[in-house]
C-alpha cells in the first residue's frame, strides 16, 4: 500500500464540472464498487443530466438538493488510491453563496484543481477560487480546462485560457502550475491521453496528481496546541493535543510558548502505548518530568517560541450577510484558544475582476480583504505561511456563535514593553468611595421617541437630589462634538458605540454613575459596551416603547422624514433594532408615566448596592 497521501482541492465556478471530474476519476481508477456502481446506473436515469449515459457527478453530490439541482452545496470528500500513492479529494460548492465551504476544503489540500469551463474562459468566481487557495498556502495548481468537446477541441481555445491565468500570477502565489484540456464526462485526459487533442502531449490528470509533491508536513519546529489536561487520577497528568509541526522525543525540552515556563518530556501517549517519537498530524499526550502551569490553549513549543500576540494583521475571508466593520467584536478562534477580539481597521479588498487591493471601510458577504484585529487575550500564533495550525483563524458571532469570516494571520503585533499600565493610588475604589456609591452604566437602549432621555434625565435628577455623582452621555449631544465625524451607517453606527462605550468606561474608574441614552440599535456593541466595565456595573435598561407609540409621538419629525425618505438608515424604518433578550431593566412606558419608571430604575439601583 502507498505511504504517500496527497490532499485535493477541486473548485472552480459552478456547473464547470468538479463532480463529474471526480466522479469520472473513481471510475477510471477502479474504485467503485458493483452494487453503488449499480445505484449510480439507476440515479442517472432519476437525477442525472447527461442524456442516455452514467452521470458520474452523483457520485459525490450526495444531498437530495444538490442531485435535484445538479449543484455542488456541501464539502464532499472521497479517498482513493493507485500504485503511486493514496488521495483524499474535496468536492467544494462553485456557487459564491457557498464561499465557507470552498475555505473549508482548502484550508487542508496540498494542490488545487482549478477547472475552467472552456466556453466561459476565467469568471469572477474562478479568481476567488484562485485567490482563497492562493492565500490557504495551496502552491500546486492544476488548471483543468473542461468541456473540451463543447468548444471543438480546439487548441486555441486553451491557449488562451492558460494565457489568461498565468497573466494573474503575479498577483497569485503558485509555485507549480500544470494546464491539462480535459473532457470529465467522457474521460479525456483525465487518466490517459486524448486521442480527440492530439495536439496535447502533456500530463493526464492522474499523471500530474501523481507527481505532485505533498506538503511536507513533517518541517517546522516542534508545536503543539493543548486540547485539554488529562488528570484520569493524582497519579498522572498529560497534555492532550494533534502535533501541528514538527517532531518530538523523550527527553526533548518544551515550552509553554505563552507563559516561557519549560520542562522536559518524559513520555508520548498514544491510543497504541507509549511512543518513542510523534511527529505532525499525530493525536498524543505528553506526559512532562515536572509539573508547569498549562492549560487548554496553550502552545507547547520547541524553542524558539512563537509570539503571543495581542493584535494581529490579516486577510479575511467574510462569511456573514451582516458585513464586518471597524469596531465590532468577535470570538477569534486559533489552534483551541478562544477570545474576544475587536476589529480595529479593514484597509483594503481584494478586487475579483482585477486581484489588485482597493481601500475600503468594510467587508460584504463573500469579499476577503486586510483586516486589523485587536485581541482582549494574547494569543500565541505564527503567520499562515509559517504555519496554517498556528496562523490560520475562524471569527465567531457572540450572540449567534455562528462562524462568519476565516481569516489567515500575516503579521504579528504584539504590546509595546514601553507602554505599561500606570496605576494610580487613587484608583476607582478609593474615588467610589469618597462618592458613597458603587459606579455602574445605566445603559438606556429604545427606538427614536421611546423616552429614553426623558426617563434617563428624570433619573439623573433623583439622584442628584439624593447627592450621588453622575454623569449623562446622550446619543444627540455627544455627536456634538466626539462623533460629529460619524453619520448613520451601520459602520458608523458601530464606532459611535464603541466611542460611547470607552467614554463610560473612564467614567466607571472615575466613581460616577453614568447614564448612557443611545437607540445602540445592535446586540453586539451592547455587548461590547458591557465588556468595558467590571463585573455587575452594567444594567442594560431597555425603554420598551412600540414603534406605533413611537411614530405617533415623533418629537423631532424624524419618523415623517425617514418615511419620506428624507433620512436614510433610520433606526425601525430602513435599518433594524436588535432589542434586548435579557436586559437587567425593562420600561414598559405604555404602563408608567416617566417619573414613575426613573423611581424603578433608582429602586434597582438601591437594591443592587449602587446608592444607599
Amino acid at each position: 500500500m502507498p505511504d504517500s497521501v496527497l490532499r485535493v482541492l477541486t473548485c472552480g465556478s459552478v456547473d464547470d464540472g468538479k463532480s463529474t471530474l471526480i466522479g469520472r476519476l473513481l471510475f477510471e481508477c477502479g474504485t467503485i464498487p458493483d452494487d453503488v456502481m449499480a445505484a449510480l446506473e439507476r440515479d442517472s436515469k432519476r437525477f442525472g443530466t447527461v442524456d442516455g449515459a452514467t452521470d458520474y457527478a452523483l457520485l459525490v453530490d450526495g444531498l437530495e438538493a444538490e442531485r435535484e439541482q445538479g449543484v455542488t452545496i456541501d464539502v464532499a470528500y472521497r479517498f482513493f488510491e493507485t500504485p503511486a500513492r493514496r488521495f483524499i479529494l474535496a468536492d467544494t460548492p462553485g456557487h459564491q453563496q457557498y464561499t465557507r465551504n470552498m475555505v473549508t476544503g482548502a484550508s487542508t489540500a496540498d494542490l488545487a484543481i482549478l477547472l475552467i469551463d472552456a466556453r466561459k474562459g476565467i469568471l469572477p468566481q474562478t479568481r476567488r477560487h484562485a485567490a482563497i487557495a492562493s492565500m490557504l498556502g495551496i502552491r500546486q495548481v492544476v488548471l483543468a480546462v473542461n468541456k473540451m468537446d463543447l468548444a471543438g477541441f480546439d487548441e486555441s481555445v486553451f491557449a488562451a485560457i492558460r494565457y489568461d491565468f498565468r497573466a494573474l500570477l503575479g498577483k497569485l502565489e503558485f509555485n507549480r502550475i500544470t494546464p491539462i484540456p480535459i473532457c470529465a464526462r467522457d474521460g479525456d485526459n483525465v487518466t490517459g491521453p486524448s486521442a480527440r487533442m492530439p495536439w496535447y502531449t502533456g500530463h493526464t490528470l492522474l499523471h500530474a496528481l501523481e507527481a505532485a509533491d505533498p506538503r511536507l508536513v513533517q518541517g517546522g519546529l516542534f508545536r503543539m496546541p493543548v486540547q485539554y489536561v488529562n488528570r484520569p487520577d493524582h497519579t498522572f497528568r498529560g497534555y492532550a493535543g494533534t502535533i501541528a509541526t514538527g517532531r518530538v522525543r523523550p527527553g526533548d525540552t518544551v515550552f509553554n510558548a505563552g507563559a516561557h515556563t519549560e520542562a522536559a518530556v518524559a513520555r508520548i501517549v498514544s491510543m497504541d502505548g507509549d511512543l518513542a517519537e510523534a511527529g505532525a498530524g499525530d493525536p498524543v499526550t505528553l506526559v512532562l518530568d515536572r509539573e508547569i502551569d498549562i492549560s487548554r490553549g496553550d502552545v507547547l513549543s520547541a524553542d524558539p517560541v512563537p509570539a503571543a500576540a495581542d493584535g494581529l494583521d490579516s486577510w479575511v475571508v467574510w462569511m456573514d450577510e451582516t458585513p464586518l466593520f471597524r469596531g465590532r467584536a468577535y470570538l477569534l478562534m486559533l489552534g483551541t484558544k478562544t477570545v474576544v477580539a475587536t476589529i480595529t481597521d479593514i484597509t483594503t479588498r481584494l478586487d475579483m475582476e482585477t486581484l489588485e487591493e482597493v481601500s475600503v471601510r468594510e467587508l460584504a458577504l463573500n469579499e476577503i480583504g486586510r483586516v486589523s484585529i485587536s485581541l482582549t487575550h494574547p494569543v500565541v500564533c505564527e503567520p499562515y505561511e509559517t504555519s496554517r495550525e498556528l496562523g490560520g483563524f475562524i471569527l465567531i458571532d457572540r450572540l449567534t456563535r455562528g462562524t462568519v469570516g476565516a481569516g489567515m494571520v500575516t503579521a504579528i503585533r504584539t504590546r509595546n514593553a514601553d507602554i505599561v499600565w500606570h496605576r494610580m493610588e487613587v484608583d476607582k475604589a478609593t474615588r467610589s468611595l469618597m462618592k458613597h456609591q458603587k459606579p455602574a452604566v445605566l445603559w438606556f437602549t429604545g427606538l427614536s421617541g421611546a423616552g429614553k432621555s426623558t426617563i434617563a434625565n428624570q433619573v439623573e435628577k433623583r439622584l442628584h437630589a439624593l447627592g450621588h455623582h453622575t454623569m449623562v452621555l446622550d446619543g444627540d449631544n455627544v455627536r456634538h462634538g466626539l462623533n460629529r465625524d460619524l453619520g448613520f451607517s451601520e459602520a458608523d453606527r458601530v464606532e459611535n458605540i464603541r466611542r460611547i462605550a470607552e467614554v463610560a468606561r473612564l467614567f466607571v474608574e472615575a466613581g460616577l454613575i453614568v447614564i448612557v441614552s443611545f437607540i445602540s440599535p445592535y446586540r453586539a456593541e451592547r455587548l461590547l459596551a458591557r465588556d468595558r466595565v467590571g463585573e455587575g456595573e452594567f444594567l442594560e435598561i431597555f425603554v420598551d416603547t412600540p414603534i406605533e407609540e413611537c411614530r405617533r409621538r415623533d418629537p423631532k419629525g424624524l419618523y415623517e422624514k425617514a418615511d419620506s425618505g428624507q433620512i436614510r438608515n433610520f433606526t425601525g424604518v430602513d435599518a433594524p433594532y436588535e432589542a434586548p433578550l435579557d436586559p437587567e431593566i425593562r420600561l414598559r412606558t405604555l404602563e408608567g408615566t416617566p417619573d414613575m419608571l426613573a423611581d424603578e430604575v433608582v429602586s434597582a439601583l438601591r437594591a443592587r448596592g449602587n446608592i444607599g
